[in-house]
């Protein structure tokens, strides 16, 4: 049976795949034909070009995009501005703008059911009143306090809790994840599922196409509905260029009653618990928060899946302390976040901006990538030349080879400028947290690159004095045992070596 459904995965996807590249290849057929009408064709994509180029310089968009567009453009001016206008007009069309801006407006309101704790964590932490004021004022999202939080890490502390907490369901359960894949973490979530759908719990899950496209089979939601499980697929990928595929769902949330929520680097597939070696060691993280924050994280699954399902929701009714309150008592300030790129505010690179400017002593940062533009360079930099230590982890054994040479690209002008670079040795680090000042820490989905800041649907939890920003630090700290620091003997390299870096440098905002 299950080579029968590798062969039905294998070949849907084959076909997808095989769609694709027929379209692309009529195309090149048009323009390298010697017909009149390829003459026309190509002279028509060129004036595009030159107009696309026009546009990219007009818009108020990333330096390092604009750069790479443009170098784009002159390299191919034949299909330069052709193929910005699928990469970036896929992303989204102006009704789903409107959709989502709708929906995030007319939900806002609901993130304050629990109250705002903004100006007690002002009071409180009156030299982190400017990021308070950003985070609850301009992004949306209220400061919590009676809330728990615990950090998980790896991957296996995170998968028992869940389980755990999964098994108390009584009212409702939310997954929203970029990948679930078949395998013992799944299926024991799976079973947990189905039994709960017997005993009358509602359970809901997302999942993004793309990022199960050779994971799933392309009915896996059927077969979930089948079970009495909701199932959304979050933008499914169709085999057209001109579709909307740029933006994915890279959230990982797991909500239970709304009491309890899950949210980090982990995926719901074996290589983030370690059941089987993929790029050695799995090392990830995760959060978990019980009380008033974990009705944050409920809002965004809920406006993530009225946009799937294109149906308005009754949020009221999945609060959880509507008769009772809160039983948690205050411990520290908890503030749950989302990032969406379509709104053109950069909640994730914000957070991650504001950390490192108001750090005084430290920044503990881990990262799978490290592919930033000029403004995350500079704070770096800036950050460690005033003597603050600023140390980055990322991997040693990577898992995209081309993305993994772009990140070291990167390590040079950050030791020149007093960064502390390591890499992992024991394997693969997802982990996506920044620490510091043993004040502030946040766990969540953002990788440090361009499409994880930019590209997708992200989420986070940032803490202010929680128990959990001293578990983020010690565990960077054990963490640190297992790597190599990075020296500037160690980014030395041939010509040939350092141009192929160059080149992936610019070209990064498009891995």
């Amino acid at each position: 049976m299950k080579k029968k459904w590798l062969r039905a995965l294998f070949r849907q996807r084959c076909i997808v795949i095989a769609l694709l590249a027929f379209q692309v290849l009529f195309l090149l057929y048009l323009l390298q034909s010697s017909s009149a009408i390829s003459d026309v064709i190509a002279g028509l994509f060129k004036v595009i070009s030159v107009l696309v180029a026009l546009y990219i310089f007009s818009r108020r968009d990333k330096s390092a995009y604009k750069l790479t567009w443009v170098f784009m453009i002159l390299m191919f001016p034949i299909f330069g501005g052709l193929f910005y206008l699928l990469f970036n007009f896929q992303s989204t069309s102006k009704a789903t703008e409107r959709k989502i801006a709708k929906i995030f407006k007319k939900t806002r309101k609901f993130f304050d059911l629990p109250g705002s704790d903004f100006y007690l964590a002002t009071k409180n932490l009156p030299s982190a009143a400017a990021s308070l004021s950003y985070i609850n004022n301009c992004a949306g999202f209220p400061v919590y306090s009676d809330t728990a939080t615990r950090y998980l890490s790896p991957g296996e502390k995170m998968f028992d809790e869940l389980l755990l907490q999964l098994e108390k369901a009584e009212k409702y359960i939310f997954l929203e994840f970029f990948i679930i894949q078949e395998g013992k973490m799944w299926d024991s979530v799976l079973k947990i599922l189905k039994r709960k759908v017997a005993q009358g719990v509602k359970v809901r899950v997302i999942y993004d196409d793309m990022g199960c496209f050779f994971l799933l089979p392309s009915r896996y939601a059927s077969k979930l509905k089948s079970y009495g499980i909701e199932c959304k697929v979050f933008n499914p990928f169709r085999p057209f260029l001109s579709v909307i595929q740029n933006n994915r769902d890279h959230r990982k949330i797991a909500v239970v009653d709304g009491k309890v929520a899950f949210t980090g680097g982990i995926n719901l597939a074996d290589e983030y618990i370690n059941a089987y070696e993929k790029h050695g060691h799995w090392k990830d993280s995760s959060v978990m928060v019980s009380g008033k924050a974990a009705w944050g994280l409920t809002v965004i699954f809920l406006q993530m899946w009225e946009l799937c399902s294109g149906k308005n929701e009754d949020y009221i009714q999945y609060y959880p302390w509507q008769n009772t309150k809160c039983p948690k008592t205050n411990n520290g300030f908890v503030i749950p976040y989302c990032d969406s790129p379509l709104d053109g505010e950069y909640v994730g690179e914000h957070v991650y901006l504001q950390i490192i400017n108001r750090a005084k002593k430290y920044i503990y940062i881990t990262t799978p990538y490290l592919i930033v533009d000029n403004s995350m360079i500079s704070a770096l930099t800036l950050a460690a030349k005033s003597g603050i230590d600023v140390r980055i982890i990322t991997p040693h054994i990577w898992d995209k080879y081309f993305v993994h040479m772009a990140t070291r690209s990167y390590y040079r002008e950050l030791i020149d400028a007093g960064v502390k670079i390591y890499e992992y040795t024991d394997g693969f680090i997802h982990s996506k947290t920044f620490v510091s000042d043993d004040g502030v820490a946040t766990v969540g989905t953002t990788n440090l690159d361009f499409r994880s800041l930019y590209l997708h649907f992200e989420c986070g939890v940032l803490m202010y004095d929680t128990s959990s920003v001293q578990e983020v630090k010690e565990d960077f700290l054990n963490t640190l045992k297992k790597c190599t620091g990075i020296t500037k003997e160690d980014c030395s390299c041939n010509m040939i070596k350092r141009l192929f870096q160059d080149i992936l440098r610019l070209i990064a905002p498009l891995m």
